[in-house]
C-alpha cells in the first residue's frame, strides 16, 4: 500500500470513528450505513467530485445529496474532514440543541448541505430536479467548447429510499429525460430497521433501473475503492442516461456488530466503539484525527480550490466572449425583479375568468419578464393552464426549453421542483389539481422547512369541480396547508388578486400555494395591489354593522350579499382575504383597520373546512363552509345545496347582527 493509499484509508476510518463517537455521545443516531458507505463517499468527495470548501456556493460545483438522511453523520464527517467549517465541537454536539449537526441534514443550517433529507426517497427525487437544472442552464449558456455550466449531481441512497414510491417516480422521469449527469450510489446492505430486507424487499433494484433506461454498475465489495472509481468514470461516460452504481456493503463495517440490524438506528455502545477503534488500528483521542491526515486533507482542499480557480479563468473568458449571455446569467442568479408593482400590463384584467385562467395569463407575463422561469404540471397543463407559450418543452435534446412534462407523478414533481429551486439560477412552479396536493404534501413540507420558493399551482379548488364528485373536491386542504409553517396559501378572487399572489410568491421566503378556481369569477374594480397585504377592504359602508370575509370564488357571494344588505338598509363591509399568512404578517394597526375589534358581527364564507376562519369571526360570528365531503352534481347545484348562496350569506349576516343587539 502506497503512502497515499494509506492516508486515504485513514480518512475512511476517520469517517467511521468520528461517526461512531458522535452517535455514541448523543446516545442517538444511525451508525450502520455511515460505516458501510464510508469508502464510496470518501472516494467520491476526494477524487471525483468538483467542490470547493472555501466556496460552498460555487455555481459549477457538483451537488451531493444524502438521500438516506438518517446517515447524517456521514456528511457531517465529510464536511468536517474537508474543511467546510464544522469543528470537532459540532460533531460532539450531534443532535443537540442549537447544533450545526442536527439529526438529519438541514438545508440552510449547515454549509455544504444541498437539501434537507430524511423522509426517504425524497433525496433522489430532489437530485433529479438538480440534474434537470444543470441540463437546462448548460443548454442555455454553454457555447461549443465554452462550457461554464458543467457539473454532476450525485445521490447516495439506501434500501429504504429504494422502497419508496417517489424514488420509482423520479427514476422513471430521469431516464425519460436522459439525465446523463445524474449518478446515484445505492448502498445495498440488505438491512432495514425490522431486519433483513428479504422480509419485504427482494427485487433486483439494478434490473429495475436498467428497465427504466438507466446505466447500471455493480460493485461487490463496498471497500474496493478502485472498483468504485472505475464505476464512477464509466458513469460519467454515459452522457444520455442516468447511472446507478449498486454497491454491496456491510452495515456497521469495522465494528463488532457488523451486519446486525440493530446498528441501523442505535449507537454501537461504548465498549463496541472501543473495539471498532481496535479493529481499525485507531489510536487518536476521541474526536481527534492524526496530524498527518489533517495535512493530507488540506492538500486535497487545495487541489479542489484549484479546480474552481481554473473555472474562474474560463468563466471570465466566457463573459468577455458572450457579454449578453453573461448579463442574462447574472440576472438568473440574482434575486432582483423587474418593477412588477408599477407594471400596468401585469395588473390588467377585465371580464369574467376562472383564476386558473388568469394564473395562466400571469405566468406567461412573468415568463416574458423573467429569463429563468421554468415549470410544469403533472400531466395537466391544459387544465391547470400552466403552459408557457413559445417556451418549448424541456427534454432530451431540448433542455433549453422551459415547460416540463412531469407525467402523473405529483410527489416526484414537487421534489424535483425543490431541486430546481435549490440548485440556483431558476424560479420554478409545479401544478396539479388542488385535491391531489395530498400526493405531494411530503415534498411541499420540505419546501417549507427549507424555505424553498417553489410556486405550487393548485387548480380546481373546491366543490366547484362539480360532476367529478367528492374524490376530486378538496375540503380539508386549505386548512392543512394553512397549518403548515412557512407556507403562504393564496386563494385569489380575480385576475388582479392572482397577479398579487404571484408577485408575493416571487419575494416570499418559502413556498406559495396558488389555489385557483375552475369556474369563472368577476373582476372587481377595487381589487389589485392591496391583495399583497393578504386581506383588505374590497367594499365598504359608512359605519358597517357586519363584516363579511371571504377568499377566492366566495368573494363573489360576499359582494352580492353586500349589495342585497345595502338594499335592505344594512351597512356591510366586504373583506377579501386571499392569504391569511400575509394578512397576519401585517402590523396590528393595519389589521385593526381592516377588522375593527369594535365590529363583532362577522361572517366568513369559504368553500372549504370552517376551522381556519374562527380566528377572525370569534364566538359571536359565523362561518359558512363545508365540513363534510362533496358530491357529484353540477357546481351550481352543489353550491346551492351546501348553503353557498347570497340568501344564506344575507340571512347569516342578519343573525350575527341580531346577536349584538
Amino acid at each position: 500500500m502506497s503512502d497515499n493509499q494509506r492516508l486515504d484509508q485513514l480518512a475512511i476510518d476517520a469517517i467511521r470513528i468520528l461517526s461512531a463517537e458522535s452517535i455514541q455521545k448523543a446516545k442517538s443516531g444511525h451508525p450502520g450505513l455511515v460505516m458501510g458507505s464510508a469508502a464510496m463517499a470518501y472516494e467520491l468527495w476526494a477524487n471525483h467530485m468538483a467542490h470547493n470548501p472555501a466556496d460552498p456556493q460555487w455555481i459549477n460545483r457538483d451537488r451531493f445529496v444524502l438521500s438516506a438522511g438518517h446517515a447524517s453523520m456521514l456528511i457531517y464527517s465529510l464536511l468536517h474532514l474537508f474543511g467546510y467549517g464544522l469543528k470537532k465541537e459540532d460533531l460532539m454536539n450531534f443532535r443537540q440543541w442549537d447544533s450545526k449537526t442536527p439529526g438529519h441534514p438541514e438545508y440552510g443550517h449547515t454549509a455544504g448541505i444541498e437539501t434537507t433529507t430524511g423522509p426517504l426517497g425524497q433525496g433522489i427525487a430532489t437530485a433529479v430536479g438538480m440534474a434537470m437544472a444543470e441540463a437546462h442552464l448548460a443548454a442555455r449558456f454553454n457555447r461549443d467548447s465554452d462550457t461554464i455550466i458543467d457539473h454532476y449531481t450525485y445521490a447516495l441512497v439506501g434500501d429504504g429510499c429504494m422502497m419508496e414510491g417517489i424514488a420509482s417516480e423520479a427514476a422513471s422521469l430521469a431516464a425519460t429525460l436522459k439525465l446523463g449527469k445524474l449518478i446515484v450510489f445505492y448502498d445495498d446492505n440488505d438491512i432495514s430497521i425490522e431486519g433483513d430486507t428479504d422480509v419485504s424487499f427482494t427485487e433486483d433494484v439494478g434490473a429495475r433501473h436498467a428497465a427504466y433506461g438507466w446505466h447500471v454498475e455493480h460493485i461487490t465489495d463496498g471497500n474496493d475503492r478502485a472498483a468504485i472509481a472505475a464505476a464512477i468514470e464509466k458513469a460519467k461516460a454515459e452522457t444520455d442516461r442516468p447511472s446507478m452504481i449498486v454497491v454491496k456493503t456491510q452495515i456497521a463495517f469495522g465494528s463488532p456488530l457488523v451486519g446486525l440490524a440493530k446498528t441501523h438506528g442505535e449507537p454501537l455502545g461504548e465498549e463496541n466503539v472501543q473495539k471498532t477503534k481496535d479493529n481499525l488500528g485507531w489510536t487518536a483521542d476521541p474526536f481527534e484525527i492524526p496530524s498527518e491526515l489533517t495535512d493530507w486533507l488540506q492538500k486535497k482542499q487545495q487541489e479542489l480550490a484549484a479546480e474552481q480557480t481554473e473555472w474562474n479563468k474560463k468563466y471570465e473568458q466566457w463573459k468577455q466572449k458572450y457579454p449578453e449571455l453573461a448579463v442574462e446569467l447574472d440576472t438568473c442568479y440574482s434575486k432582483k425583479l423587474p418593477d412588477l408593482l408599477n407594471d400596468e400590463e401585469f395588473w390588467s384584467f377585465e371580464g369574467s375568468q376562472a383564476t386558473r385562467a388568469t394564473s395562466g395569463v400571469v405566468l406567461n407575463r412573468l415568463a416574458d419578464r423573467l429569463p429563468n422561469l421554468i415549470g410544469g404540471s403533472a400531466d395537466l397543463a391544459p387544465s391547470t393552464k400552466t403552459e408557457l407559450k413559445g417556451k418549448g418543452w424541456f427534454g432530451a435534446g431540448a433542455y433549453e426549453n422551459a415547460n416540463i412534462h412531469y407525467g402523473v407523478r405529483e410527489f416526484a414533481m414537487a421534489a424535483a421542483a425543490n431541486g430546481l429551486a435549490l440548485h440556483g439560477g431558476l424560479r420554478t412552479f409545479c401544478a396539479t389539481f388542488f385535491v391531489f396536493s395530498d400526493y405531494l404534501k411530503g415534498s411541499l413540507r420540505l419546501s417549507a422547512l427549507m424555505k424553498a420558493p417553489v410556486m405550487y399551482v393548485l387548480t380546481h379548488d373546491s366543490i366547484g369541480v362539480g360532476e367529478d364528485g367528492p374524490t376530486h373536491e378538496p375540503i380539508e386542504h386549505l386548512t392543512a396547508l394553512r397549518a403548515t409553517p412557512n407556507v403562504c396559501v393564496f386563494r385569489p378572487a380575480d385576475g388582479k388578486e392572482t397577479a398579487a399572489g404571484y408577485l408575493s410568491a416571487l419575494t416570499y421566503e418559502g413556498p406559495t400555494c396558488m389555489v385557483l378556481s375552475r369556474q369563472n369569477l368577476p373582476t372587481y374594480e377595487n381589487s389589485g395591489r392591496e391583495a399583497l397585504k393578504g386581506g383588505y377592504v374590497l367594499m365598504d359602508s359608512e359605519n358597517p354593522q357586519v363584516i363579511i370575509m371571504a377568499s377566492g370564488s366566495e368573494v363573489e357571494l360576499a359582494a352580492k350579499a353586500y349589495e342585497e344588505l345595502k338594499a335592505q338598509g344594512i351597512a356591510a363591509r366586504v373583506v377579501s382575504m386571499p392569504s391569511m399568512e400575509l394578512f397576519e404578517a401585517q402590523s396590528a394597526e393595519y389589521k385593526e383597520q381592516v377588522l375593527p375589534s369594535s365590529i363583532r358581527a362577522r361572517v366568513a364564507v369559504e368553500a372549504g373546512a370552517t376551522m381556519p376562519w374562527y380566528r377572525y369571526t370569534g364566538f359571536d360570528g359565523a362561518v359558512i363552509g363545508i365540513d363534510h365531503f362533496g358530491a357529484s352534481a353540477p357546481a351550481n347545484i352543489l353550491f346551492k345545496e351546501f348553503g353557498f348562496t347570497v340568501e344564506n350569506v344575507v340571512e347569516t349576516s342578519k343573525k350575527v347582527i341580531d346577536k349584538q343587539a
